[in-house]
């Protein structure tokens, strides 16, 4: 009892054992194969081998069958029954290795598993060796040899068969849980990208709307000065219109506030009326230069100081990020910034070549945020994004921004499917699933024909020897010629024992000379002669030994 609580706890279904689809449905198809394999091993067996005690059999199949659909509530108990069962009685192989196939496919522990399907295979031979004489094939040797065969066929063989399935599904579930984390997170620091990018944007936002406030209360009050005495009437409203100011200044901090630190991008030191600007562009391009960069700048068309200042923070936002990000992984390459306006577009380029430095060794990877910001503040004006590598090596930052947007703001999800629903990459991934698992069945289906033609030769070769080995006849004095069974004259024996016989027994009437063997002394062979009178009663034995014939030609003869 201790040692089945032990298999009970070991072989116990992990927790995370995924629920095998087709539920009751497939459980009454794989019972009805089972039995169908077991009947069809007992017909074999019934005609080719005159199975014995025949009945015995089907109620042992009848029994197995019945207690298969319960090996995976109880696996450890359901298993260790049919051991002993199939050791009894050989056509339950089939139903005992699904069994050991279920078992091993749902123990995950690699000690746990080996100790039940070990206990298994030794009580599978205890039971063919202890029940050979009474329900096998013969002698506890048979039942040995049954024992062994079966261990190897019904337990062995599908229970590694299950143990590479189970290892396999297990590996693949913990795959695909660690990709969809990494994607999980992927998305996660993605969409932290872009609120910390809407922020920024907020954030200047509140420097404009600020400032351009701020010379609204200003002008309001030197509006409430001048109407004190030129049109006293007015004066409230002028009073009115600067208090609307500062309210509006008040609350347009308290919205922002929760914003928190926003980097060294925003205040008046950064965003100025010149942030954008060739002149602005020039600068980063010095600084870069500065730096040890090779960075060449190509403008196309005229500047850009007329363009609304959100597109000029969102080209300064682009030149100065990928400018940044050649500083972190290829400072190295050269660079090439190129600005290009017409009357709808503003292009911006950033290319760098492949960095001679680092030509030996992978370059290092970056988070990708800053890149996932500058696609948000592009998209946000309705324009688009592209960044990639490029075939020859190297790096392009391609960002076409509208020259004139519009006034609505354009709140849409990055490109390339970033926000994919779980839901949706779930469904695509069972859709993917359904032809390997297709092929899996029939790989399986394929194997357990295989395994059942495998166990039917292995049963056949023990079935097939003799059961009971007559032990040969030991010649006596008075035995009839047909009681000495496997006794056969040999002519060329009669010939070699002519004139070297000793003589015969009165009353012989013929003597029979089998197959000699080689005699005590070389050049010589013993001969047996067994005499027989006309009754055909044995009442002569003589042994003797004759010379042997040269073999080899007379010239040859020294």
């Amino acid at each position: 009892m201790p040692l089945i609580s032990r298999f009970r706890r070991s072989a116990r279904p992990m927790p995370d054992t995924p629920a095998r689809p087709g539920g009751a449905g497939r459980d009454i198809v794989e019972t009805a194969g089972v039995a169908l394999a077991a009947l069809c091993l007992f017909v074999v067996a019934q005609r080719l081998w005159n199975l014995p005690h025949p009945v015995f059999q089907l109620c042992v199949v009848t029994v197995a069958v019945v207690l298969f659909p319960l090996r995976r509530r109880w696996p450890e108990a359901v298993l260790l029954v049919l051991a002993v069962l199939a050791g009894a009685a050989t056509v339950v192989g089939p139903t005992t290795a699904a069994t050991a196939y279920t078992v091993a496919l749902d123990t995950a522990l690699p000690r746990h598993r080996v100790r039940l399907l070990g206990g298994a295979s030794l009580l599978i031979i205890a039971s063919g060796t202890a029940t050979g004489p009474s329900c096998g094939p013969g002698s506890a040797i048979y039942g040995l040899e049954l024992g062994l065969v079966l261990a190897a066929t019904a337990v062995v063989v599908p229970g590694l068969v299950g143990t590479v399935y189970g290892q396999q599904a297990r590996l693949l579930r913990a795959l695909r849980e660690r990709g969809d984390a990494a994607e999980q997170a992927r998305r996660f620091a993605d969409s932290e990208a872009r609120t910390h990018e809407r922020s920024r944007i907020a954030a200047e936002m509140h420097d404009l709307v600020g400032h351009r406030l701020s010379l609204i209360s200003l002008h309001a009050g030197g509006l409430e000065l001048a109407l004190d005495q030129a049109a006293p009437e007015l004066r409230e409203e002028a009073v009115l219109v600067r208090r609307t100011t500062r309210e509006a200044m008040r609350e347009l901090r308290q919205a922002l506030g929760v914003l928190g630190p926003l980097g060294r991008d925003t205040g008046p030191d950064t965003l100025t009326d010149a942030t954008g600007t060739r002149a602005d562009v020039e600068a980063l391009v010095a600084e870069s230069r500065g730096g040890g960069i090779a960075v060449r700048l190509e403008w196309s068309g005229p500047d850009l100081d007329a363009c609304p200042a959100r597109v000029r923070r969102a080209v300064h936002r682009v030149v100065r990020e990928a400018l940044t990000n050649v500083h972190r992984y290829a400072s190295a390459a050269h660079v090439t910034v190129r600005v290009e306006q017409d009357d709808r577009t503003v292009r911006v380029t950033v290319r760098n070549g492949a960095s001679p430095a680092s030509a030996g060794t992978p370059s290092e990877t970056g988070t990708g945020r800053g890149l996932t910001g500058l696609r948000e503040r592009v998209e946000l004006l309705g324009g688009t994004f592209e960044a990639g590598a490029l075939p020859p090596g190297g790096f392009q930052v391609v960002a076409d921004i509208p020259a004139q947007p519009d006034d609505e703001v354009v709140w849409k999800p990055s490109g390339g499917g970033v926000e994919a629903s779980p839901s949706a990459a779930t469904n695509a991934a069972a859709a993917l699933s359904r032809e390997p698992r297709t092929a899996g069945a029939l790989t399986l289906a394929l194997g357990a024909v295989a395994l059942w033609v495998l166990m039917t030769l292995a049963i056949a070769l023990v079935y097939g020897q003799p059961r009971h080995s007559a032990r040969p006849v030991e010649p006596r004095l008075g035995m009839s010629y047909q009681e000495l069974k496997g006794v056969f004259d040999s002519p060329a024996v009669r010939a070699a024992a002519t004139g070297h016989e000793p003589p015969r027994p009165a009353g012989t009437l013929g003597c029979v000379y089998p197959a000699a063997g080689p005699g005590p002394r070389p050049g010589a062979f013993d001969i047996t002669r067994y005499c027989f009178n006309a009754a055909q009663r044995l009442i002569s034995i003589d042994r003797f030994s004759v010379p042997s014939v040269r073999d080899t030609p007379p010239w040859e003869t020294p």
